[in-house]
């Protein structure tokens, strides 16, 4: 038995099992599951990095054909950051799914959808041919549909799980239509066949093909303006589904891109320009529209928006370092896009479970109902706070060196490009910092209105620290986040034989050294600013330990009664920048009106609205639903209508074939005279 049938068979057996343990258990089984599966493919990978190649061809019968299994060293990598975050994933979502312990059904359900996920994702990494692609694909769609609609009696997380599955399916036709371009040129579902016809075709018809599958992956990846349904079916998830959807699962798209990239022969400095802009585009609108949130996953759905961008701003500039021949260029783009996809996993994974157990401790995402959380849940706060400054690209975090990357391969694309080029790098630079700074910005409001003050409603019941199992999977993901700022030269040497699938050198990091030193030195001295501050606050405390401290209360400017009220809100915090960029958003606000002398309470709430989806969604949607009211006519009640209806149908069904031989007849008459 092959290594593919016996993991097929594996995954059958354990989702049976998973559906027949006690409720308890049924976690514990996947969690085996994907450890075994894990452990496996992770063995082959690391294989792959070292230099081994990979491939098995496997016969699906008449309807498949062979099927290629290849693992090149692209693939390797994103199946060992993909298999680090479901396991984050699976040991966090034990104890999340705790609360849910009577619900065994949907229990079995959703562990089950968790195990096969897993698998269909390492499929559509190893799978290279056309047909089978998309049966991976279909069931990873479907797996992540059952994952997000877990508590499926809310009404407004279905409407969330079929919007998911509507777009997931939007990409899919285009998908199919790109395949069938190529064996329709081929006779071949083989994915080295669509190298074949790109080489052969001329340009336009690769940068067609170029573009379905483009299209398909940018869905899955939340580029703008396919962003949709990601800002939805994120705060709907289970918060462990939350981090594995925004950790690795929108991340098949980039992987998709990135792989198209290596098939087909295109013009590499029109697809670096289109690629470059619009993920800058996606960039500062996905940070724009996370500030003005008031739901915490909805603000980090927002905020994968934005590290999309990021990542797909390193691929741009890598297409245009490979077009114009500057290796460091290519090599800093690819590098940094392939790095920040690791390091948005790790953090944004971490985010979504601080911001579960945060859920589930108070029982609400609303930032404005929050408050003075630090206090009472302090190991979450710092975890938070961890994954908050790495997102922000500040050293000495894993976020830091990724962007110091692209920061880099812009500055010399400036140095060595023409005039237009020149500007369309300066204007990405001013992009990246915009996205950092909006980015600190927000992620100051969410800190600081959710840990820090004093809370703003009572809560229902005390609240507490998580227990250790929950809190064991975040520190596995901030310990990798700290390797990654200390040591970058251990992480970006795993990228050698990735990056030469796209710059062809043997040594891509031989041009980088001395960079990798330059930030390692930077990650150093942040380091060692926080031991210094740490040493001055030990001093501090030893100095102080006897001094008699008299504790009051907080100045209330004046006022004899303090009140919470008296704090920031999340909405006012902003209330600047909201003004500013008023002009681009789309911000619905509510508020009574002030009337006679002694007016009642004023109540006053804002909701922010994307105008992508305004624009390119529900303004179709009520341009065709006007359209077709006004054949609402047609369904009137009237049964005699009805029945005249279906003898009119029948009668066109009889007279098309007739019509069509009649029209055949003529014409033959015709040519004979």
């Amino acid at each position: 038995m092959n290594l593919s049938i016996g993991l097929i068979v594996t995954t059958l057996l354990f989702v049976a099992l998973c559906a027949t343990v006690p409720g308890k258990l049924k976690g514990y089984v996947a969690l085996l599951a994907v450890l075994i599966n894990a452990g496996i493919s992770s063995v082959v990978a690391i294989a792959v990095l070292q230099g081994e190649v990979v491939e098995k061809l496997y016969y699906g019968g008449r309807v498949f054909g062979e099927i290629p299994i290849r693992m090149d060293a692209l693939s390797a990598w994103f199946i060992l950051l993909m298999n680090f975050t479901m396991i984050t994933g699976i040991l966090y979502g034990i104890r999340y799914m705790k609360a849910y312990q009577e619900q065994k059904a949907n229990l079995s359900l959703h562990f089950s959808s968790f195990i096969v996920i897993h698998v269909a994702m390492l499929g559509i990494y190893v799978v290279q041919n056309g047909l089978a692609f998309l049966c991976v694909w279909e069931l990873m769609a479907i797996a992540s549909f059952l994952l997000i609609i877990f508590e499926h009696r809310n009404i407004e997380i279905v409407k969330a799980g079929i919007n998911y599955l509507i777009q997931s399916h939007i990409g899919i036709v285009f998908l199919m239509l790109g395949f069938i371009i190529v064996y329709s040129h081929t006779g071949s579902f083989d994915f080295n066949a669509i190298g074949s016809y790109s080489k052969s075709a001329s340009a336009p018809a690769a940068l067609l093909l170029f573009a379905c599958f483009f299209i398909t992956f940018a869905i899955k990846a939340g580029f703008v303006p396919f962003h949709t349904w990601l800002p939805y079916a994120h705060p709907a998830s289970p918060s462990h589904v939350s981090g594995i959807m925004s950790g690795v699962i929108i991340k098949l798209g980039i992987f998709g891109i990135l792989r198209m990239l290596i098939l087909i022969d295109g013009n590499y400095l029109v697809l670096g320009y289109l690629i470059l802009i619009l993920s800058a585009v996606t960039g500062v609108y996905g940070v724009m529209l996370a500030i003005i949130q008031h739901n915490v996953k909805k603000l980090l759905a927002y905020h994968s928006i934005e590290n999309i961008g990021i990542i797909g701003m390193g691929i741009g500039l890598g297409c245009i370092g490979k077009a114009t021949d500057n290796s460091y260029l290519a090599l800093a783009g690819f590098a940094g896009a392939l790095l920040h996809t690791l390091n948005h996993s790790l953090f944004k994974s971490l985010l979504f479970y601080c911001a579960g157990t945060v859920y589930q401790a108070t029982h609400t995402m609303e930032i404005e109902r929050l408050g003075g959380l630090i206090k009472k849940m302090p190991q979450t706060a710092i975890l938070f706070l961890i994954a908050a400054l790495a997102i922000c690209g500040l050293p000495p975090f894993n976020g830091f060196i990724s962007e110091f990357l692209l920061y880099s391969g812009l500055f010399s694309g400036i140095q060595s490009g023409q005039l237009s080029s020149a500007i369309i790098f300066i204007l990405s630079i001013f992009g990246l910092v915009l996205i950092g700074g909006l980015a600190m910005l927000c992620f100051t409001k969410a800190f600081g209105i959710i840990f820090l003050g004093s809370e703003r409603h009572p809560y229902e019941h005390p609240i507490k620290e998580a227990e250790l199992s929950k809190l064991f999977p975040k520190y596995m993901v901030v310990l990798v986040i700290l390797l990654i700022g200390l040591v970058p030269q251990l992480f970006m040497r795993l990228l050698t034989r990735p990056l030469q699938l796209f710059v062809n050198t043997a040594d891509p990091f031989s041009g980088l050294d001395d960079f990798t030193g330059v930030m390692q030195q930077v990650s150093f001295a942040a380091w060692a600013l926080v031991a210094l501050v740490l040493l001055v606050l030990g001093i501090r405390k030893l100095i102080t330990r006897k001094s008699i401290k008299d504790f009051g209360p907080t100045w209330g400017c004046g006022y004899i009664a303090p009140t919470p009220k008296l704090q920031y809100t999340a909405n006012s915090f902003v209330r600047s920048y909201r003004k500013l960029v008023h002009p681009m958003l789309i911000m619905n606000k509510k508020e009574n009106e002030l009337k006679g002398v002694f007016p009642n309470a004023v109540h006053s709430h804002t909701h922010p609205y994307d105008k992508v989806e305004a624009l390119f969604i529900d303004l179709p949607l009520k341009l065709l639903k006007g359209f077709m009211s006004k054949f609402r006519f047609l369904q009137n009640g009237n049964m005699q209508l009805y029945i005249l209806y279906g003898v009119v149908f029948i009668f066109i069904a009889i007279m098309i074939p007739l019509t069509m031989d009649l029209v055949h007849y003529m014409v033959k008459l015709f040519q004979h005279i």
